[in-house]
């Protein structure tokens, strides 16, 4: 995870970099900021800057991994990665419900919003608790 971290960081370095950089130009070819493109660059630091704290964040608490060694082989990642589901409908229905959400939205229709969010809600807590079955074994003294 050091290798995530570390490029997230520099790219959230340099998104900040081109926000300030971008407000000041515009500035001063106008006489006044344009704020949808500095907005949107400094939206995207914050996406780069989170994903990178995650990653810090995660890379200290867990051994270092293969490909964040320099003596790390190939092989010394190989076995069980974990677990991926073999097939989910899920997603698909998570895409629906935001689909109908951002339709809402964009029509400005409340009820339409209403329902896509609650269905986004139900889709997420689907995709979430899909191989929870409820059947927790505790030891009977």
């Amino acid at each position: 995870m050091r290798t995530e971290w570390k490029i997230f960081s520099i790219i959230a370095g340099f998104l900040l970099f081109a926000t300030v950089l971008y407000g000041a130009w515009t500035a001063g070819e106008t006489g006044r900021v344009e704020w949808v493109g500095t907005v949107a660059l400094l939206l995207s630091f914050l996406l780069c800057a989170m994903c990178g704290g995650f990653f810090w964040f995660v890379a200290r608490r867990i051994d270092l991994r293969p490909e964040d060694r320099a003596d790390g082989e190939i092989a010394d990642g190989a076995g069980e990665i974990g677990f991926f589901s073999p097939g989910s409908y899920w997603p698909f229905g998570l895409a629906l419900a935001a689909a109908i959400s951002g339709m809402g939205l964009v029509l400005w229709q409340f009820w339409l919003l209403g329902v896509g969010l609650v269905a986004v809600i139900l889709a997420s807590s689907g995709l979430l608790f899909e191989y929870y079955t409820g059947t927790r074994r505790t030891a009977e003294h």
